[in-house]
């Protein structure tokens, strides 16, 4: 009677390499000899499908190894488990243990690198930098990614700071609601993305809905938002008499915001190809915009003159190419060649006048309050001016156009008032 398993030996197995075939051992086991290679192969059925699983190579696996793994094989499908099903199982989490030795700063990195291309701007990525490195890499930075838990997320949220004054440190979540805020959905983010990528497995310990928000006060409940330090409106024509009497590239720049309402790193970051001064208007480009649409904005006579100021310190750089090279160059330069003025340059100005209890943004809520109390022109035009989303349905339909001549209107009043003399 034929042997039905162990059949070949090895010297059956030293010549069957010799010529191409499948030679069978028994119990689904075959030698697979093709193009001068030879391999294990176990053959078996699951659900009246014909299935195979690799053994491995026979330089690497002997006869007699490769019947113990056959044999474990045919162990699994007795006990109903699918043998390649399992194995691929145990690969699954050797790779997910091995990442372990992942770090979360390691895929802080990863996730920064991937998404890079697909923020706006550089500053983005800076912020995410910036948030990460001093509040979470000193934590968990350092920490297997898999072993990220709640306890840990919220040691990070709750870790305590202090601020410039003498007093007492407080809870991040406390001291900072925004920034925590923000730092939470960073490291949910990135744990996300090292789940989905296969290095770590479960919930997410940094998710707010349903998890964290049963642990921590929501963030518009910690305390009331500190706004930026504005001018009250009625100051503003003395304010801006003091600023004309300011020599430099900051102060016409600080003047330009405020007769435009624009944000600091819209106007410090504007270019001559934004320019068109022979129709009165600055547009920004999406990419430099908060809400990432297009904004056109009207310049009224003296923003109009300030900025043919500043084209004639241009000019001298330039040649007066602004459709070429110079279309590129800022309106409003810095120390060096080239450069738009730093972020820090109204901050500067402003202590040099001595006015430290204002901030450049600040006198955007002196335009929104100015417009409300002093003007007849509709809200949704003094938003639009200030660039800002609109929410309500209402507002949404006035949005079909920019009310691009009612704003013009509104800049041009709103530079009278600035001029106006007590």
């Amino acid at each position: 009677m034929p042997r039905t398993i162990d059949r070949l030996t090895a010297l059956k197995v030293t010549h069957a390499i010799r010529k191409p075939g499948m030679y069978a051992d028994g119990g689904g086991l075959y030698l697979q000899v093709s193009n001068g290679s030879a391999s294990w192969i176990y053959r078996y059925m699951l659900k009246g499908v014909a299935r195979e699983m690799g053994l491995g190579p026979l330089a690497l696996y002997g006869l007699k190894e490769a019947r113990l793994k056959a044999l474990d094989a045919r162990r699994l499908r007795h006990e109903g488990i699918d043998p390649i099903d399992a194995r691929r199982a145990i690969r699954t989490q050797a790779k997910l243990d091995a990442a372990k030795a992942l770090t979360f700063k390691q895929c802080a990195e990863a996730f920064i690198k991937a998404h890079r291309a697909g923020w706006r701007n550089a500053k983005h990525a800076a912020q995410w930098d910036a948030t990460l490195s001093t509040y979470a890499e000193p934590i968990i930075g350092s920490l297997p990614v898999q072993a990220i838990d709640t306890a840990l997320v919220m040691k990070v949220l709750e870790q305590e700071v202090r601020d410039a004054s003498d007093k007492p440190a407080i809870a991040l979540w406390t001291a900072k609601p925004e920034t925590a805020s923000r730092l939470r959905g960073r490291i949910e983010s990135i744990l996300d993305w090292a789940r989905v990528r296969g290095y770590r497995d479960g919930e997410n310990p940094a998710r707010w809905r349903g998890h964290l928000d049963k642990l921590l006060p929501a963030r518009a409940k910690v305390r009331r938002v500190e706004h930026h330090a504005a001018l009250p409106y009625r100051e503003l024509p003395d304010f801006m008499t003091e600023l004309r009497k300011q020599e430099g590239v900051a102060a016409r720049a600080l003047e330009f915001a405020i007769l435009t309402a624009a944000r600091t790193g819209e106007v410090i970051g504007a270019c001559w190809g934004e320019v068109d001064l022979a129709a009165k208007l600055w547009t920004v480009p999406a990419g430099r915009m908060k809400a990432g649409k297009e904004h056109r904005v009207p310049l009224s006579a003296r923003a109009v003159a300030i900025v043919e100021e500043m084209k004639q310190l241009s000019d001298a750089c330039t040649g007066g190419d602004h459709a070429g090279e110079g279309a590129r160059a800022p309106v409003f330069p810095g120390g060096k060649r080239g450069q738009p003025l730093s972020n820090m340059a109204f901050l500067m100005l402003l202590r040099r006048m001595k006015r430290d209890d204002l901030t450049a943004h600040g006198f955007r809520s002196t335009f929104r309050d100015w417009a409300a109390e002093r003007t007849n022109f509709p809200s949704e035009v003094a938003e639009m001016a200030l660039a800002h989303t609109v929410s309500s349905k209402v507002e949404q339909a006035y949005r079909r156009g920019d009310l691009f001549e009612r704003r013009r209107r509104m800049m041009a009043a709103w530079s009278t008032f600035s001029a106006a003399e007590k």
